[in-house]
C-alpha cells in the first residue's frame, strides 16, 4: 500500500482513465466553479470574464490593455471585445496614452468602482460553497497557482479562450 511518501503504481492503462488525469480534473474543477460563480455574477450583471478584469483593476486603476491581459492570461483578440462590452456598460473607459497611440489604459468609472461594494460578497459565498476552510482554500490556491507558474515557465502558452 502506498503512503503519503511513496507514490501510488499505475499501469498504462490506468493512466489514460479520465478520472487518473490531472487536465481533468482542473477542467472540471474549473466548470463547476464558473457555473457556481455564474448565479452570484448575474446579480451584479457581469459576465465571470467581466469580474475577473475588475477584480484585477480594483487591485490597480488605469493599466494597459497589454498588462491587463498579462494578468488575466488572455490575448487582445479576446480581452479587446470584454472591455468594449465593459465600457459599454458604463464600467471601464479606454483611453489612448497622450505619448504613444498603440497604448490603450483602461481606467475604472465611477460605476465601475461602486461594483466592488457589491461584489464583497462573491468570495464568502463561493468559500461557503467550497465546503472548505479558508486556510485550504489559500492552500489549493497556492498549488494551481505553483502548478499553473510551472507549466508557464516551461514554455506553454497562457490560456487565450473566455470573454
Amino acid at each position: 500500500m502506498p503512503t503519503a511518501n511513496t507514490p501510488p503504481t499505475v499501469t498504462p492503462d490506468q493512466a489514460l482513465q479520465l478520472d487518473h488525469q490531472l487536465c481533468f480534473a482542473l477542467y472540471s474543477a474549473s466548470l463547476a466553479m464558473t457555473k457556481l460563480y455564474k448565479p452570484l455574477l448575474a446579480d451584479l450583471g457581469l459576465t465571470y470574464p467581466q469580474y475577473l478584469a475588475l477584480l484585477a483593476l480594483w487591485e490597480r486603476d488605469g493599466q494597459q490593455v497589454s498588462e491587463l491581459g498579462e494578468r488575466l492570461f488572455l490575448d487582445s483578440g479576446t480581452l479587446t471585445p470584454l472591455l468594449k462590452r465593459m465600457e459599454s456598460a458604463g464600467l471601464v473607459r479606454r483611453t489612448r496614452s497622450s505619448e504613444d497611440e498603440r497604448r490603450v489604459h483602461i481606467h475604472l468609472t465611477p460605476d465601475g468602482r461602486a461594483l466592488k461594494d457589491r461584489a464583497a460578497t462573491v468570495p464568502g459565498c463561493v468559500l461557503q460553497a467550497t465546503q472548505c476552510s479558508l486556510g485550504d482554500v489559500v492552500a489549493l490556491t497556492q498549488q494551481v497557482q505553483a502548478l499553473r507558474d510551472r507549466l508557464v515557465h516551461l514554455g506553454m502558452p497562457p490560456a487565450t479562450t473566455g470573454g
